[in-house]
C-alpha cells in the first residue's frame, strides 16, 4: 500500500491550476535503527540540552537559536522572526519557467518526490502539463517551501506522474574545475582503450535494483532474528584476505591479465 501524502497543494501554470499530492520517492523506514539503553536498567536513554558553561539542563522554553558572529558572541533569533521569512509558496507549485531536460546536471538533484493529481476533476489539467513537458523535452522550474526552507524545485514528467526534485542550493555545489582541472588532458593509447573496452563489455549487465542491496543490514537482521529465538550470538565473519598488490607495472600487462581473468570466469 502506498504511504499517505506528506504534502498537499496546487500545481499552477499561468491560469491552469489543479490540486496535487506529494510523497517522498525514497524511504529509510526499512533501515535497522537502534535506541541507546542503560545497560544496567534496560531503560532508554534520553538526550537533553545542557548549558555548556554551567552544565545545568536548559528548559525547552529557554532554548533559542543563535548565529555566531564572534567568539562567545551570538545574534539571537526568535522562532517568529525565522517563520516571518517564509514565502507564500508553501502550498502552490507555480511553474515559473521551463528549461531543456538535459540542461540541469545530476549534481544539482537533491531529493525526489512523486507528484500526483489529488482530484479526479483536476486530473486533465495535470495530464496536459505532464504530457506537454514530455513532448517538448523540458522540465518545469518553480520554488516551494519544503523542510522549513524555500527551495528551487524541478518538475520532471515520468510515466503517468511527475517527479518533483528539490534542487541543491548554489553554495552547496563545489566547482568541479577545482578538482578535475589539474588532471592532464592526455589521450590514452588506442590499444589500451580497446582492452579496457573489452573489460567493460565483459562486465556489462542489465541494471537490477538488487545490485544496491545492503549486506550489512541483512547481517544485522540475521543477528536480531537469532537473538529473538534465543540462539547464540553469531560469530564474526572472517574477512577475506586481500590479494597483495601486484608487481605488474606495465598497464598493458595488467590489462592482459585482467582480460584473461574475465575469460576464465566465463568458462
Amino acid at each position: 500500500m502506498a504511504p499517505r501524502p506528506f504534502w498537499k497543494g496546487y500545481l499552477k501554470l499561468s491560469l491552469v491550476t489543479c490540486p496535487v499530492a506529494m510523497t517522498p520517492a525514497t524511504t529509510e523506514s526499512e533501515k535497522v535503527r537502534f535506541h541507546t539503553l542503560n545497560r544496567k536498567s534496560g531503560h532508554r536513554v534520553v538526550s537533553q540540552y545542557v548549558d555548556a558553561v554551567s552544565g545545568k539542563p536548559v528548559a525547552e522554553d529557554d532554548e533559542v537559536k543563535g548565529y555566531q558572529r564572534g567568539e562567545d558572541e551570538y545574534v539571537l533569533l526568535q522562532d517568529d522572526e525565522i517563520d516571518a521569512v517564509a514565502l507564500e509558496s508553501t502550498r502552490t507549485i507555480d511553474i515559473d519557467m521551463f528549461v531543456d531536460a538535459d540542461s540541469i546536471g545530476w549534481i544539482w538533484y537533491d531529493k525526489p518526490h512523486y507528484l500526483t493529481p489529488d482530484d479526479p476533476v483536476g486530473e486533465e489539467a495535470f495530464s496536459v502539463i505532464r504530457d506537454a513537458m514530455q513532448s517538448t523535452g523540458t522540465v518545469g522550474i518553480s520554488r516551494l517551501v519544503m523542510y522549513r526552507r524555500e527551495r528551487a524545485v524541478m518538475l520532471e514528467p515520468r510515466g503517468k506522474g511527475i517527479v518533483l526534485w528539490t534542487l541543491r542550493y548554489g553554495d552547496e555545489v563545489r566547482d568541479p574545475e577545482d578538482y578535475f582541472g589539474k588532471i592532464e588532458n592526455a589521450k590514452p593509447d588506442p590499444k589500451l582503450m580497446d582492452m579496457v573496452s573489452t573489460l567493460i563489455d565483459e562486465r556489462t549487465r542489465q541494471w537490477d535494483p538488487a545490485m544496491t542491496g545492503d549486506p550489512v543490514q541483512a547481517r544485522l537482521l540475521e543477528i536480531i532474528a537469532s537473538k529473538k529465538k534465543g540462539k547464540k550470538r553469531p560469530t564474526k565473519a572472517k574477512d577475506k584476505a586481500e590479494q597483495p598488490p601486484s608487481n605488474v607495472i606495465n598497464i598493458m600487462d595488467a590489462l592482459r591479465k585482467s582480460i584473461g581473468s574475465e575469460a576464465g570466469k566465463r568458462k
